[in-house]
């Protein structure tokens, strides 16, 4: 049975000493630094997901821009290729211009020698006509 005698009421007061003593040299200096191991683990998750949060910001501000300087490339692509069709169209409207007036010059030109040569020959009948006429004449 248990026995109640003064060693046992030592023995509690030895112990009782013994964790205050234990308490305050080791027990509350391993919790402080249980707790401080804690809050640093926790700000270091705390700083990982703000730079997680940035690094997604900066990913959709990259993204973002990526297809503003598409866009932009797209609509510089295509004034470009409307400025090329314009200067393709005035270009052909003057060698078309150009083509039309050569022909019109060389029709004129085709008209006046024509003209010419029917003059020369109308010249050259009337002269021949004469001689034929002449000779059957004196003949």
């Amino acid at each position: 049975m248990l026995e109640f005698n003064n060693w046992f009421f030592i023995l509690m007061i030895q112990f009782f000493v013994l964790m205050f003593i234990l308490n305050s040299l080791l027990f509350k200096p391993m919790m402080e630094l249980f707790r401080q191991r804690e809050q640093m683990i926790k700000g270091a998750l705390e700083e990982a997901q703000q730079m997680n949060e940035k690094k997604e910001k900066a990913i959709a501000q990259m993204n973002a821009d990526l297809a503003n300087a598409k866009a932009q490339a797209k609509q510089i692509i295509n004034s470009l290729r409307e400025e090329a069709l314009s200067y393709q169209r005035e270009v052909l409207s003057a060698t078309e211009k150009e083509a039309v007036q050569m022909i019109e010059k060389a029709r004129a030109e085709i008209k006046a020698e024509t003209e010419k040569v029917r003059s020369m020959l109308k010249t050259e009948v009337e002269r021949l006509s004469e001689e034929i006429v002449n000779k059957l004449l004196k003949v």
